[in-house]
């Protein structure tokens, strides 16, 4: 744990030295615990309220450091994350932007099924993410995603996993 603790602050350090690579605040609203073929729950309920932190772009590579919180609307799981990602033109205005990170959360870290709350097996998930977004102008963009949380197995054959869709708005600084 030591050692990733020391990973994240030496990647934090990378990502935010130079000012020339200003990054961007973004919030959006997720429908929480959508049923879909990635995951083994779908009885969570409300939205997720996200904001975070996307710096620029870390030396020459398309790759961001992000970090972002969702608080649930409705008192079920609320979790932070931290990860990268990278942003591709498609055309058009259009790009891509996926992301592989790890997430915390507030909800169950059991191990059992439960009906009140996912028991998601681990207090620490991993949590890939993709948006498809456009540019509205030079600062402002706009971008749908899927968010995703589970241990990929790695805690257990118990692993519902939640997803979450939404959009969000990008304001670069």
């Amino acid at each position: 744990m030591r050692k990733f603790a020391m990973g994240c602050a030496a990647l934090l350090a990378v990502t935010t030295s130079s000012a020339a690579t200003a990054g961007e605040v973004f919030g959006g609203v997720y429908v929480h615990d959508v049923k879909l073929p990635t995951d083994l729950s779908g009885f969570e309920q409300g939205f997720d309220l996200q904001v975070g932190y996307r710096g620029g772009r870390i030396g020459k590579t398309p790759l961001q450091w992000y970090a972002f919180g969702a608080l649930n609307t409705a008192g079920d799981t609320s979790y932070a994350a931290t990860g990268l990602s990278a942003k591709f033109g498609v055309g058009g205005g259009f790009y891509i932007r996926p992301g592989l990170g790890i997430a915390i959360h507030d909800g169950s870290a059991g191990k059992y099924y439960r009906t009140d709350r996912i028991a998601f097996g681990s207090r620490v998930l991993f949590e890939p993410e993709i948006g498809i977004g456009t540019r509205i102008n030079d600062r402002l963009s706009a971008e749908a995603s899927w968010v995703h949380m589970s241990h990929a197995q790695l805690r257990g054959r118990e692993n519902p996993g939640i997803d979450n869709l939404g959009v969000r708005l990008n304001l670069a600084l």
